[in-house]
């Protein structure tokens, strides 16, 4: 079975910092674009950011200079490293990948299961 499989969610105060991670399994011949997204409830699912397979990103404009997404293609994992953590970052997020699997050759666009990061005091 292809999957992601995400963990790192939590609750964590003001200012604090938290690292998602996203792990890829199964037999997979390549990840091409990879992002993070997170949704709250009553509003839709929103990129929060993005990384190709060379490395270039794309962030929403909201967590410039907070979040830091990079990947580990050896390891077929991707992470989101968050600081100054606002209230307003509270939701769950969800990585995604677009892959090509093996058995026979296909695309496809995988989701993780969601991880949920609560900003509270």
């Amino acid at each position: 079975q292809v999957q992601l499989v995400e963990s790192g969610g939590g609750v964590v105060q003001p200012g604090g910092s938290l690292r998602l991670s996203c792990a890829a399994s199964g037999s997979i011949f390549s990840i091409r674009a990879t992002g993070w997204y997170r949704q709250v409830p009553g509003k839709e699912r929103e990129l929060v950011a993005s990384i190709t397979s060379g490395g270039s990103t794309n962030y929403a404009d909201s967590v410039k200079g907070r979040f830091t997404i990079s990947r580990d293609n050896a390891k077929n994992t991707m992470y989101l490293q968050m600081h100054n953590l606002k209230p307003e970052d509270t939701a769950v997020y969800y990585c995604n990948a677009d892959v090509v699997v093996f058995g026979p050759a296909r695309n496809l666009e995988l989701w993780g299961q969601g991880t949920l990061v609560t900003v509270s005091s």
